[in-house]
Formats: structure tokens, C-alpha cells, sequence
């Protein structure tokens, strides 16, 4: 019998198609604009950098993302990619911390909007406590012992993951089209 050593850890890229994610995109030119970190298939387990409440983009920092009661259901037309990249069981537990360690301490965290700028001119603009969401998700592999770029955490973009090799693709489409969510929580939004 073989035992499996590798665990699944899945990558959300979005793209809500509201007025800051449009002010991105004139920059990127990538069409997803924001990524997340997923613990499962089903997307019942979302952590990113983001809208601390789904009406007030200005409000952002930590948050543990909601596909149907969340930011999302506000944007019905959210367009999606899901990326799996297979780790070892030390680096999936190490993840787990890292997460664990932003969760327990969410209220440290705030934004980084002055990474944007950073990014956009080519210059890591690193902030105490302050993280956009590629920034994030980057920097929670890198802290797992996940070497995925030479770039500083703070110059990855969502379109990165998208064209690094190590990720798969699981889906591209509508959100609310993924095949996986849950039928009776989709009827209710």
C-alpha cells in the first residue's frame, strides 16, 4: 500500500469587476486581480487580504473569505480561476500555522495600498502588518518553506500565480458556476 505524503492547497484568483479592481487591471493588464488561499475543493475555506466588510472597500485587512455570504454574493458576476499546487504534509501543516498565526492576531493586519504603488513601479514597499493579497498568499508560502519566486513577496501579483508552473488548473469560469459549491446556499443568493 502507498501512502500519500502530498496534500492539495488550492489558489483563488478573482476578478468582482468593481471600480478598484478595474483601476488595477489598467495596470496589470492581467484579468484576474485578486487571489485568496484555499484549504479545500468545495472553496468552503477562503483567507486573503480584503474587504473587511462587503460594501466598504476602504475597510480591508485579514479576512476569511465567504463565496456565498460574503463580498462575492454582492458581485454575481465574479469571474474565477483555480489554481492546486500539491505540497508536502510539513509545508501543508506549515501553512496551516501561518494562517492560524494571521487568524489569532487578524486585528494587527491592515492593508497595503501603498504596496499597489510599489508594485506598479517595480519596488517592494514593505509595511508593518500590512499585506495586499498577493503580497499575502505569497508570503504565507514563502514563511511555509514554499519557494515559488526570487521576487519579494511584496512584488507578486495574482497573475503570477496564474503563469507559475508548479499550479495546476482545477477551473476558470463563473464563480457561481463552479461545479463544487453548494447548490442550496447558491439558491439562497
Amino acid at each position: 500500500m502507498k501512502i500519500n505524503n502530498r496534500k492539495a492547497i488550492y489558489v483563488l484568483l478573482t476578478d468582482t469587476g468593481t471600480v478598484f479592481t478595474r483601476l488595477i487591471k489598467l495596470f496589470t493588464n492581467a484579468p484576474y486581480n485578486h487571489v485568496s488561499i484555499v484549504f479545500d475543493e468545495e472553496l468552503d475555506e477562503i483567507y486573503s487580504f480584503g474587504r473587511k466588510y462587503p460594501r466598504n472597500p476602504l475597510k480591508a485587512g485579514f479576512i476569511k473569505e465567504d463565496v456565498y455570504f460574503g463580498t462575492y454574493r454582492y458581485f454575481n458576476n465574479t469571474r474565477c480561476l483555480l489554481l492546486k499546487i500539491d505540497v508536502s504534509i510539513g509545508e501543508y501543516v506549515r501553512i496551516r500555522n501561518v494562517i492560524h498565526n494571521f487568524n489569532s492576531n487578524k486585528e494587527l493586519y491592515s492593508y497595503n495600498l501603498l504596496g499597489l504603488v510599489g508594485v506598479a513601479v517595480g519596488y517592494p514597499i514593505h509595511q508593518r502588518n500590512k499585506f495586499f493579497c498577493s503580497q499575502f498568499v505569497a508570503e504565507v508560502f514563502n514563511k511555509s518553506g514554499v519557494k515559488l519566486w526570487d521576487t519579494p513577496s511584496a512584488l507578486v501579483t495574482p497573475n503570477d500565480f496564474f503563469m507559475h508552473p508548479r499550479f495546476d488548473l482545477v477551473y476558470e469560469g463563473a464563480l457561481y458556476e463552479y461545479p463544487l459549491l453548494d447548490k442550496e446556499y447558491l439558491s439562497v443568493i
